[in-house]
């Protein structure tokens, strides 16, 4: 007699269904999103309950496409620059971006020190928006700038999300490079900066990107789990020690949850959760 509980497991757990063969293929790709390491023909196949010739077609019109792209050794695929910059350019210039940038503004004018919002797009971070202080003295960077994630506030967030093993696969692909003399470039030192910062729930880098540049961060909430959105402020040395960077962090949690309700569309005044 056959178990019902492994008939169950060996059903299909996600659909790839649309009228079209390019629904079929945009409904794969929202599969395909979910993932957060390369995946062979024979796992998506076990995963939708298509036929293997079909995925297989499939797959290759999206390879040739530039969409995916093969990885290792060349049985396994993975995101394709064309899907990362069509993200990026969502991100960027979505329709929410005016009632964020909102919430940056009034976090600028509040802490009097330049703040961005960021996403986590390969293994670095993604500037998506930034506002300046007025203050002469500044670090400017621009929307659209990218910084390493290991040596960046929301950067060092993005991957307490990741387990272990994770972001062992991920920083091994990448040079932990040394850009100025805090910068964590030994894994086993980085592991450990990372396990404090999701214990604590916040990050800061100090002068680990930039030397004199001191930056305080937290993450988005998202409703869904795993946040890709993080809010930050920066500040030189010379004016922004680390325990005045601290002191804000209430005002930058408050915006991280003002902005949490735009993406998720929930009402101003929706209770939290705890």
């Amino acid at each position: 007699m056959i178990n019902p509980a492994m008939q169950a497991s060996k059903q299909p757990s996600s659909k790839v269904d649309g009228d079209t063969p390019n629904l079929r293929l945009f409904a794969l790709l929202e599969v395909i999103a979910q993932k957060d390491a390369p995946f062979t023909l024979q796992a998506i196949v076990d995963e939708t309950g298509l036929p293997k010739p079909t995925m297989h077609r499939m797959l290759q019109q999206l390879e040739g496409a530039g969409i995916l792209q093969r990885d290792g050794n060349g049985r396994q695929y993975s995101t394709g620059q064309r899907l990362m910059h069509l993200a990026e350019a969502i991100l960027l210039n979505n329709t929410t971006h005016g009632a964020r940038h909102a919430v940056l503004r009034q976090l600028v004018d509040a802490v009097g020190e330049s703040c961005n919002i960021t996403a986590f797009s390969g293994s670095e971070v993604l500037y998506l928006d930034r506002v300046e202080t007025a203050a002469p003295l500044r670090f400017y960077l621009h929307p659209g700038s990218r910084v390493p994630a290991h040596c960046s506030a929301t950067g060092k967030l993005f991957l307490s999300q990741m387990s272990p093993s994770q972001r062992r696969r991920l920083l091994a692909a990448v040079p932990l490079e040394k850009l100025t003399a805090n910068t964590f470039t030994d894994f086993e030192t980085l592991e450990r900066e990372i396990e404090q910062v999701r214990q604590q729930g916040f990050a800061v880098d100090n002068e680990e990107f930039l030397p004199g540049l001191l930056c305080v961060g937290v993450l988005v909430p998202n409703q869904l789990g795993h946040s890709n959105m993080g809010i930050a402020l920066q500040a030189p040395v010379v004016r922004f020690t680390r325990d005045k960077a601290l002191s804000f962090l209430p005002l930058l949690r408050q915006a991280a949850e003002a902005i949490a309700r735009i993406n998720e569309e929930i009402p101003a005044g929706a209770p939290d959760d705890d």
